[in-house]
């Protein structure tokens, strides 16, 4: 749709629109993406970017993979924009993937009055208003002040007094709706409005219940019917649901298709979300609740009723099929999981069981037949051929496993098989389990943390089911422990993690080695304990995480196809060590552990990038211990390649600029190149125009290019360098102020300069600024931080130059005394370092470079 209209609009775009069209069959989002928009729009070469607006991004159900695929524009902000309204903000989600988009953010407040007010006297003047009888201005100034800035409430009401099937005239309906008295800005503005509109369109009860049955069908069906085919399914009769329809139309915001409109559409299309959640609501107020569970239910039944209606003969010859029966043959299962309950109990007193268990063996195997070609189109039915002599449950398990593997997204159909399945058969652990991982998946995917908790509930119910000694209890207890770790980091809830590290810890003692599940636990209670020691810092933990990853890599010899992955988990355990304690021994074996693994990814592994980043990061920790240049130079070299192999678009191409111009600055501190310097601030400077505001790595963009003209104005003394400095540090500042964690560095960048502005031009009140910037500094890092020392360093420095510029001593009470502190702190600094490192100690590399 969005290459039609760019076509539609720039007719020079078309020969790239139809080359994508070749080139696209089965290929991924971000490669349509690429190849229909991206490089028609490269083609045009305009001045300035398109502007392609999407509204309600959150109504589409598959937001999430599109929104996650936007990263691929990351960098082409001058060729293309989306505007995109949504009622959620992406950047406060926990969408995977929404880290790597650019985002900025803007909330979206009520529209003004002025335009609110001109949009009435417009459209009022459109009404078929009776006897002459209009809308006057007090009219116009009380419906502005009731809409709150509501469009959708203005709209509505323009809607309303245009129907033309209400008996009452216009002037009566706007007299009742400027009657009201709710108060401008209520939190119920647009439900009075629909309740009163709803009121007015369907006064009696049977007209009342008829709208709920006829609502409830269309906000539950999954593709538009033809007006008898759709009376049928619901049970309405068509001239009844022509009154409805009519009336509602009061109501609508959108239409359907052209040469459509005598179809029944789904509600979504037609109506705007916030009378579809209305509609839904049930309160003592609300006689029009519709419950979408009773419609589904409702829906289920005729399908199962069609479907058992059909002759074998009309099946096995392959006969056309009226258009109700195919929507049967393809629906039921979602209507009659989203219609009943999963209890086994209360499954075998419905009508849907009943009618289920009537179906023949061969009409269930002709079903599946049909109901996988029209998914999966090519698919020949070989596979299916044995299916009449299963049960259904093994039946629909075997179908959900199908469509997990084939092209395109089934999760729907996949889900509503097995949802049926356990309700059939709720004592099969095997169907709780593959219902549980196909929530997991979609929950991963989506980042929907009520995937995530559906997972957690059909895991269990299969624990249930293997009560110990049963062998595969242990499997049970490693899926309830990755699905609640999944949940622990989409909200953060502790309880969850501390429940899935006990589920772990089951598991791994009902599955020792050689349980080919061992390896599994293994890892999913290392990375549970990993999360465990982020939260808490405690370095017996982590001593637990080290020892699970050896283990598991124990498990996993040459040839073994996960080995790359957990020398890599085993190394970056490793280096959490060293950066807790300093430990040589530690950094030393995860530089080992990430040769190897490098080793396992050649150049056409999608993993190399990443395996050439850790082992460089690795190598920059052990230059950083003892200035051993070799170990910096192999880094560099080493970010150089994982950066060609990360191009632009690449989402994470803006880490490995940054990773790059770290370790050229580094080398620039080790050896004075001025080149190298110049080289790491053009990277950090293509790093931070890949993340504009609010990429949630913008921050870190704009400290490293801080430091880098920090360390450029030290060298050749670049007032220009040195401003830039100061302004990136204050935007940091802006975006992460005190006391956030992450902005300490920060703060101490923009100190060190400002003490560097005052050596430049003398201004006494930048000193002022520097020393209450430390000061405060001073109190994040307390006594017995790790980096005080470097605190009290530069504060040291700045209070005597104040006192020197200004010729008293009254700093020097407070000079003396962090002095004494500093005395104290540079010997245990020593010392410990010496201990740590030995011989590879360079006390000269272990100074304070921003000094």
């Amino acid at each position: 749709m969005i290459a039609y209209e760019i076509g539609s609009i720039h007719p020079q775009a078309i020969p790239k629109i139809v080359e994508a069209m070749d080139q696209c069959h089965g290929t991924s989002l971000q490669t349509h993406l690429r190849k229909y928009i991206l490089e028609p729009l490269r083609s045009l070469n305009q001045p300035l970017p398109l502007i392609i607006i999407i509204d309600a991004m959150d109504e589409w159900r598959d937001h999430p993979t599109f929104i996650k695929a936007l990263a691929l524009l990351n960098s082409e902000s001058r060729v293309v924009k989306f505007i995109i309204t949504n009622r959620l903000n992406p950047c406060a989600s926990h969408l995977p993937g929404i880290d790597k988009v650019s985002i900025y953010t803007y909330a979206l407040g009520p529209i003004s009055r002025e335009v609110i007010r001109g949009y009435f006297i417009k459209y009022l003047e459109t009404v078929p208003w009776a006897d002459g009888r209009k809308a006057c201005s007090a009219d116009v100034e009380k419906l502005t002040e009731l809409s709150g800035g509501l469009p959708v409430w203005a709209s509505t009401v323009i809607s309303l007094l245009s129907h033309l099937f209400d008996e009452s005239p216009p002037h009566e309906i706007l007299s009742e709706i400027v009657g009201s008295r709710r108060q401008v800005g209520g939190t119920d503005t647009l439900g009075e409005l629909y309740r009163n509109a709803l009121k007015r369109l369907f006064p009696s009860p049977d007209a009342q219940r008829y709208f709920q049955r006829y609502f409830g069908a269309i906000m539950v069906i999954q593709e538009a019917l033809s007006l008898y085919d759709f009376s049928m399914l619901a049970g309405i009769p068509p001239h009844l649901i022509t009154s409805i329809r009519s009336a509602l139309s009061a109501l609508q915001t959108r239409y359907p298709p052209p040469h459509s409109e005598e179809m029944i559409h789904p509600a979504m299309g037609l109506f705007h979300l916030s009378f579809l959640e209305h509609v839904q609501t049930t309160t003592t107020e609300n006689s029009f609740a519709i419950s979408t569970f009773d419609s589904h239910s409702v829906l289920g039944l005729t399908c199962l009723e069609q479907l058992v209606s059909l002759s074998l003969s009309s099946l096995h010859h392959n006969l056309t099929l009226r258009a109700i029966q195919h929507y049967a043959l393809m629906y039921w299962p979602l209507h009659v999981s989203n219609g009943t309950l999963r209890s086994n109990d209360q499954w075998l007193q419905t009508e849907h069981c009943s009618r289920l268990r009537t179906i023949p063996a061969d009409t269930q195997r002709q079903w599946t037949t049909l109901f996988l070609k029209s998914l999966i189109p090519g698919e020949d039915g070989s596979k299916l051929e044995n299916v009449g002599e299963d049960s259904m449950v093994s039946t629909l398990r075997k179908l959900a496993h199908w469509l997990g593997n084939g092209s395109g997204d089934h999760w729907g159909f996949q889900v509503a098989c097995l949802e049926v399945a356990v309700r059939i058969d709720g004592r099969d652990p095997e169907a709780w389990s593959e219902l549980g991982r196909c929530y997991e998946a979609r929950g991963d995917r989506m980042g929907s943390l009520q995937m995530l908790e559906e997972a957690v509930v059909a895991f269990q119910r299969a624990l249930h089911l293997r009560p110990d000694p049963h062998p595969n209890r242990g499997e049970s207890l490693n899926n309830v422990a990755i699905a609640l770790r999944s949940c622990y980091r989409q909200n953060g809830n502790s309880n969850i993690l501390v429940e899935s590290i006990s589920c772990s810890r089951q598991a791994l003692a009902l599955c020792p080695a050689p349980d080919p599940v061992h390896d599994r636990c293994l890892n999913t209670l290392a990375s549970a304990l990993g999360d465990l020691y982020t939260q808490k810092g405690d370095l017996k933990i982590l001593n637990e995480v080290i020892s699970l990853h050896r283990d598991a890599l124990a498990l996993r010899p040459v040839p073994h196809p996960d080995r790359s992955k957990s020398l890599n988990n085993l190394a970056c355990a490793l280096r959490s060590l060293h950066e807790h304690n300093g430990d040589v021994g530690a950094l030393n074996e995860a530089i080992s552990l990430h040769r190897e693994a490098l080793a396992l990814r050649p150049a056409s592994h999608p993993g190399r990038s990443r395996s050439l980043a850790n082992l460089a990061g690795a190598l920059q920790s052990r230059h950083g211990c003892n200035a051993d240049i070799v170990a910096l130079n192999e880094a560099i070299s080493l970010h150089r390649e994982a950066l060609a192999l990360r191009p632009a678009p690449h989402p994470d191409r803006s880490n490995s600029l940054g990773n790059l111009a770290n370790a050229l600055r580094s080398l620039h501190e080790h050896n004075g190149d001025v080149g190298a310097l110049n080289e790491a601030i053009s990277l950090h400077r293509e790093a931070l125009a890949l993340r504009p505001a609010p990429h949630p790595g913008r921050f870190s963009s704009l400290n490293n290019l801080a430091v880098s003209l920090h360390a450029l104005h030290r060298y050749n003394k670049d007032v220009d360098s040195l401003k830039e400095c100061i302004s990136l540090s204050r935007e940091g500042l802006a975006l992460l102020p005190a006391p956030h964690p992450f902005c300490h560095r920060t703060l101490m960048i923009l100190a060190a300069a400002l003490r560097s502005s005052f050596e430049q031009n003398g201004a006494v009140e930048v000193l002022d600024e520097a020393i209450s910037i430390l000061q405060e500094l001073l109190v994040l890092r307390a006594p017995g931080h790790r980096n005080r020392m470097h605190v009290v360093t530069l504060l040291v420095k700045v209070l005597e130059k104040r006192s020197e510029a200004n010729g008293d001593d009254r700093d020097r009470s407070e000079i003396e005394g962090l002095k004494t502190e500093l005395a104290a702190l540079w010997r245990q600094h020593r010392q410990g370092k010496a201990k740590q490192y030995g011989a590879d100690y360079s006390a000269t590399s272990d100074l304070l470079q921003i000094l």
